[in-house]
């Protein structure tokens, strides 16, 4: 399997929005940030106050899970419900223990590319795409700072190789039909030297789960 790179995924950090009637807390990474909020609004769903923790802290998430603990025993007497928007993340089943032991749900799946995908068609598709590097709206929209510029490529583009040799395709899992966007994913595939695919998610498992609580 392709190994993983890490991303220093800064923007949409610190999100809160309190609009709703303060029924259901989203706690959310903050990478999903503008989905969440699109999917709100959209669906004009007033049940639901959402506050993001860091993306950033994809690269050490060891701080997820008692950053999250910390927000949960903070809200859970402020609101009827409390769901959590996070893959595991990373935290090597951390994540899932604690919040069994505060009893608390969040959305099935590995990771956002799961869970936009659908998790059955996730695991369905993994063979084929053991050598992909994955991109959603999020990370096509901050490619060059994410990845370029976080990698230290735009410095020292003789590392791409040792980054990013092992990968075959970029797979883009688009959320939204946005030709600016898929612009972006192709030049990224371009610069790194990868085939490009493109997928249309919409926003999958996510907008289920979030109806599910509205």
């Amino acid at each position: 399997m392709a190994e993983r790179t890490p991303l220093d995924l800064a923007p949409s950090d610190g999100l809160e929005r309190t609009s709703g009637s303060g029924r259901i807390l989203l706690l959310a990474c903050g990478a999903l940030g503008r989905e969440i909020v699109d999917l709100v609004e959209a669906n004009n769903w007033q049940a639901f106050d959402i506050q993001c923790l860091p993306a950033k802290w994809h690269n050490t998430p060891e701080m997820i899970v008692p950053a999250l603990r910390e927000k949960i025993r903070a809200n859970r007497n402020r609101y009827q419900g409390l769901y959590v928007l996070y893959g595991d993340c990373g935290t090597g089943g951390m994540l899932d223990a604690m919040l069994a032991e505060e009893g608390v749900e969040r959305i099935e799946g590995p990771h956002c590319y799961s869970f936009f995908s659908g998790n059955a068609v996730f695991r369905q598709t993994a063979d084929d795409d053991v050598t992909a590097f994955f991109l959603t709206d999020y990370l096509a929209r901050h490619f060059d700072k994410l990845v370029w510029q976080g990698l230290g490529l735009d410095r020292h583009p003789e590392l791409l190789p040792a980054y990013f040799g092992n990968y075959t395709k970029i797979v883009y899992l688009a959320q939204t039909r946005d030709s600016g966007l898929e612009d972006k994913a192709k030049a990224a595939a371009e610069r790194l030297g990868l085939a490009y695919e493109y997928r249309f998610t919409g926003y999958g498992e996510l907008a289920a789960e979030m109806a599910k609580r509205a």
